[in-house]
């Protein structure tokens, strides 16, 4: 174990898997797939691998993301790094064919891609037309496709493991906040499950229940709520596809209030399929969601961060909803 950033333990997995496999390749424009963390060796993919396997592209985000399905249809796995700019400039090669390729073929069609999107998180600072990239729920929605979002680097790291040796496409999507999040990591190559839900702390009065960026802001809300005397049972998604249907059902029969928070906008929102899930199956159950605005985002960074859910928001919102 050491203490290792959430980019650190996505490379890392990356790492080990291109060093278990020859043919694997990355793909990246911009950002090199280099990073450090204190007393750990620092990963630098392009220098080990050499750049037949690790290609820095021109600024093509289409290209790239065909070129991965090309590798992945071919037998090979491969991973292809796009940025907050290009995320959605590739969602048409993604929806169209990442999709649909396996399926048309009668899962003779061996996918094993992952597309590492970054999303700002509703972060200020980076232009109105980039600010507001948090793509989970478009991505969720094409039929196919795995949507993961970690929220933690230990998850990072079993995430992108699984992900890569996943038969299927796989859409990893994290919030560029993240990206410098820093924990006790294990050193060995593990697997994290891309279908479970992860339950962070157990409490009887009520589920809040949040995802990738926005959990940060929802465990604050925990500890203030807690110290206030109520009983929360806090989880992460981790999965928005395939999402884990089971852990919220038996966690909301439990409590009877449902409260989900999201940085995406507040139509369509991914806490909007959450409790559509859950009101399927609980009868008598409270529900809430606390999301972003369904507004551009403004250039004041008062106003964006105002905008933007944070812990003052879920606290708020789950008293309202308990009281």
């Amino acid at each position: 174990m050491a203490r290792k950033s959430f980019m650190y333990a996505v490379l890392e997995a990356v790492q080990h898997e291109m060093r278990q496999d020859k043919d694997m390749i990355w793909i990246f424009e911009l950002t090199p797939p280099v990073a450090s963390t204190p007393g750990k060796p620092v990963i630098n993919l392009e220098k080990e691998f050499g750049r037949k396997r690790v290609v820095n592209t021109g600024i093509d985000e289409n290209w790239m993301a065909s070129c991965v399905l090309g590798a992945g249809l071919a037998g090979s796995k491969a991973v292809t790094y796009i940025p907050y700019q290009g995320n959605c400039m590739c969602f048409q090669v993604i929806q169209n064919h990442a999709g649909k390729l396996r399926h048309m073929s009668g899962g003779g069609a061996s996918m094993p891609v992952v597309f590492l999107l970054e999303m700002t998180g509703q972060t200020p600072g980076f232009a109105g037309q980039h600010s507001d990239y948090e793509i989970d729920t478009y991505y969720a929605h094409i039929a196919g496709v795995k949507t993961v979002v970690p929220s933690t680097p230990t998850d990072a790291k079993g995430m992108m493991a699984a992900a890569i040796q996943d038969p299927n496409p796989v859409c990893y999507l994290y919030a560029g906040g993240l990206r410098e999040l820093i924990e006790e990591v294990p050193d060995n190559q593990y697997t994290t499950p891309l279908d479970k839900a992860a339950v962070r702390t157990t409490g009887g009065d009520i589920t809040i229940v949040g995802s990738g960026g926005g959990m940060p802001e929802v465990l604050k809300a925990t500890a203030v709520l807690q110290k206030q005397g109520m009983k929360v049972e806090t989880i992460d998604l981790r999965c928005l596809k395939p999402m884990d249907t089971e852990t919220l059902v038996k966690s909301v029969r439990k409590t009877k209030r449902l409260l989900t928070v999201d940085q995406s906008y507040y139509t369509l929102c991914p806490g909007a399929e959450v409790i559509a899930r859950v009101a399927e199956n609980v009868t008598g159950a409270r529900y809430k969601r606390v999301a972003f605005p369904d507004a551009p985002p403004p250039a004041s960074p008062e106003m964006f961060l105002w905008m933007r859910p944070n812990a003052e928001h879920v606290v708020g919102a789950a008293r309202k909803l308990v009281g």
